[in-house]
């Protein structure tokens, strides 16, 4: 059996019959976790062991696992601090930043790896614009070439753990000040003016990115469609332009800002359609039931299958962080960096 282009989410902190029902199926190809299948990390460590037994090749185990307010883990992990704490000192000392935002990514990376994650959705690429109300201190900085240094850092550190770095939220939702979870934003930039957005994606597919996640934005002077459910975005300008030949996730297709665009049968099939090669539905069972039921795709594209592996973790997963000299040292490092009091802000800026 392959891995389909599903990725879903479970119930709790362990499967129930359903979700192993739900997760035999030959459209579903991975896990997405919350905190609510989370208590420590033996029982994470438990859970991902037993949804790697269902199927070969085992289904793929994700996270949103950025840190700031998106981290899904808490109790048990270090606490990571916000992107934009990585990139306040990058101006002061640009080395010593981006080898702290290599670390961020080692450790944020090897302690999921020990619990049996593949990856987390990270990182975060949008620029801070000062206007998002989703993004904010989640945007590494204001400037592109910042963002793309840092972010490339990052990415460094999870690939030397043997995850694949995901960069998110093409082509950029941080000009708008919607969040797509319960609207529809909406950018009016040319493509030429969303430039650069596209800058830190550039540089981080020069670095060999292993994935990408298309945002629930229109962008309305490059399509009628967001990002995640358009050939244009998609198809002709992250695989065409940009020569991106790694996963393209789209955002959870559940979320409001898709939700405009046709059932979730309709919206998982102008994805898929988009080249999108992984299609998020979670915390909504009937519309994965539904999706199950109704989206027949005519063949599973190779190339596409060949993309989802890849997202596999590579290599063997620590079984004692305590006892790894670099886990402590990066641990004392990153949480000393979470700890830092919050830099003011002026009419200048900072």
């Amino acid at each position: 059996m392959s891995l389909g282009p599903l990725m879903v989410d479970v119930a709790s902190t362990q499967l129930s019959a359903a979700d192993r029902e739900v997760l035999g199926h030959p459209l579903v190809g991975g896990v997405l976790l919350f905190g609510r299948n989370y208590h420590d990390p033996a029982q994470l460590a438990a859970l991902t062991a037993s949804i790697r037994a269902l199927r070969s090749p085992a289904l793929l185990v994700a996270v949103d696992h950025e840190g700031g307010r998106v981290q899904r883990l808490r109790e048990g992990f270090t606490r990571l601090p916000a992107a934009r704490a990585l990139g306040r000192g990058l101006a002061e000392d640009r080395r010593g930043t981006l080898a702290l935002a290599h670390t961020a990514g080692w450790l944020m990376a090897i302690e999921l790896r020990a619990a049996g994650v593949d990856f987390s959705f990270a990182p975060c690429v949008d620029l801070d614009y000062g206007v998002s109300e989703i993004i904010g201190d989640r945007a590494f900085h204001k400037e592109a070439d910042a963002v793309g240094a840092l972010a490339a850092a990052y990415a460094a550190g999870m690939r030397e753990a043997g995850m694949a770095a995901t960069a998110k939220h093409f082509p950029g939702h941080g000009a708008v000040v919607a969040d797509s979870h319960v609207a529809l934003p909406v950018d009016r930039r040319s493509l030429a003016d969303l430039e650069a957005d596209l800058r830190p994606y550039r540089l981080l597919i020069a670095n060999n990115l292993s994935a990408v996640m298309a945002a629930h934005v229109v962008y309305t002077r490059v399509d009628e469609l967001p990002a995640s459910l358009s050939h244009r975005w998609i198809s002709e300008i992250l695989r065409g332009d940009l020569q991106f030949h790694g996963c393209v996730f789209a955002d959870d297709l559940t979320m409001t800002g898709a939700a405009a665009f046709g059932d979730i049968v309709a919206r998982a099939r102008a994805s898929f359609a988009a080249g999108c090669d992984v299609l998020p539905i979670c915390n909504d069972r009937p519309a994965v039931l539904a999706v199950l039921d109704h989206f027949k795709p005519e063949r599973m594209n190779p190339a596409s299958q060949a993309r989802i592996m890849r997202m596999r973790a590579r290599g063997a997963a620590p079984t004692d962080l305590a006892a790894m000299p670099r886990w402590r040292e990066a641990a004392a490092a990153v949480a000393a960096l979470s700890a830092a009091p919050p830099l003011r802000l002026t009419e200048a800026g900072t």
